[in-house]
């Protein structure tokens, strides 16, 4: 990569960090700039840079190669594919339904895939749905059973297209190669047009007798009960991925991936800004005068509030760490009450009666300040 600063100073860890310092570390840059959450220009190069750190960092052998060779001379002795081999990038993601390694090789290589880094087939399609959750299941995190359509491959035929007791024959017309190539002449120069076999449609080969299940395509529609797993502090409008659950490839390429959008029910007793929660209290004018005791709902249970004499209207009281798990693992946000007065829209009789009073009273020093002169 062009910029090559020190490893320990990307991750933004000493040099005699632990591997539990290096992964929290890792792990809350990679939810800050992994590119299915931030979708700012730099992003992907600045994710790029924290996994490969993280790749060399969490591996003893390869941290002790880089602590004594330095970045230029480790880079020397390992190539990109090396660095990232053996990383555990999938239990740090796991939770937030984000791809892991293969992902991480699409990102560096251009869509290469793990092992022999060959060129890949074209992958199968994404596929949508949507999970409902409250807002008690965001604090916890929950699972959720969800139920898809998707095209897997056909058992009947094995993905091959054919009926059982036949096999698909190479093209003759393109041998095999799914390409046919078309020579013109102008004057001294010859042009080459390379298109797709007319006869065989591109595929090399040619199914005389079509799978009944799948018509000859070699995948087939199923519907499947998937869990997914919702992290605690999901927020409303998520989306978690599921690799490799969506749609299989018809070129038997890898599948597509399975995303999921998250739905929080809104809760009619709290307003939600981030981990954050607002809850608001009306209380009457004596006991706003006067202070009390009041009891306030919670997403884990009642709790008793004092309310100090003399509060007014939209006091803002905090209750620490009652609010939801924040998304990067590090604490939980607070639950703010906000205190309003509750006027009465009717009176009784005595209530007038002494509400009148009570003004009397409130105005009794103004008057006389007035018969002073003040």
């Amino acid at each position: 990569m062009a910029n090559k600063r020190d490893y320990y100073e990307i991750l933004g860890v000493p040099k005699d960090a632990t591997q539990e310092q290096i992964k929290d570390a890792y792990r809350k840059l990679a939810l800050q700039y992994h590119p299915d959450r931030n979708k700012s220009p730099d992003a992907e190069e600045k994710f790029k840079e924290i996994s490969e750190a993280y790749a060399v960092l969490s591996d003893p052998q390869k941290r002790s190669q880089y602590d004594m060779l330095g970045r230029a001379g480790f880079n020397q002795q390992y190539t990109q594919e090396d660095i990232f081999r053996g990383a555990d990038f999938e239990t740090i993601f796991r939770d937030f339904g984000f791809g892991g390694l293969g992902d991480l090789f699409d990102l560096f290589f251009g869509g290469r895939g793990y092992g022999g880094f060959g060129q890949r087939k074209t992958r199968g399609s994404d596929i949508l749905s949507e999970v409902k959750i409250t807002l008690e299941e965001a604090l916890n995190g929950t699972e959720k059973e969800i139920e898809i359509s998707r095209s897997e491959t056909c058992k009947q035929c094995s993905g091959s297209g054919a009926a059982p007791g036949s096999s698909p024959r190479i093209c003759t017309n393109c041998g095999g190669t799914g390409q046919v190539q078309r020579i013109h002449s102008s004057g001294f120069a010859r042009f080459v047009q390379v298109t797709a076999c007319p006869t065989c449609k591109g595929s090399g080969s040619i199914i005389d007798r079509p799978c009944s299940v799948c018509k000859g395509s070699g995948v087939a529609k199923v519907k499947r009960r998937l869990t997914v797993r919702i992290p605690p502090g999901a927020e409303d409008r998520m989306q978690l991925r599921l690799r490799g659950e969506g749609d299989a490839s018809l070129e038997g390429g890898p599948p597509g991936d399975l995303y999921v959008n998250v739905s929080v029910v809104p809760d009619p007793r709290f307003r939600r800004e981030g981990p954050d929660l607002y809850y608001d209290l009306k209380i009457s004018y004596p006991q706003a005068a006067l202070g009390t005791e009041v009891t306030v709902p919670t997403l884990e249970g009642a709790v008793r509030l004092t309310i100090n004499p003399g509060t007014q209207p939209g006091t803002v009281l905090r209750l620490k760490g009652k609010g939801l798990p924040k998304l990067d693992g590090f604490g939980r946000g607070d639950q703010f009450v906000v205190v309003n007065l509750a006027v009465p829209e009717k009176l009784t009789t005595r209530q007038r009666e002494l509400l009148k009073e009570l003004a009397k009273e409130f105005d009794q020093p103004v008057k006389e300040k007035r018969r002073f002169g003040f």
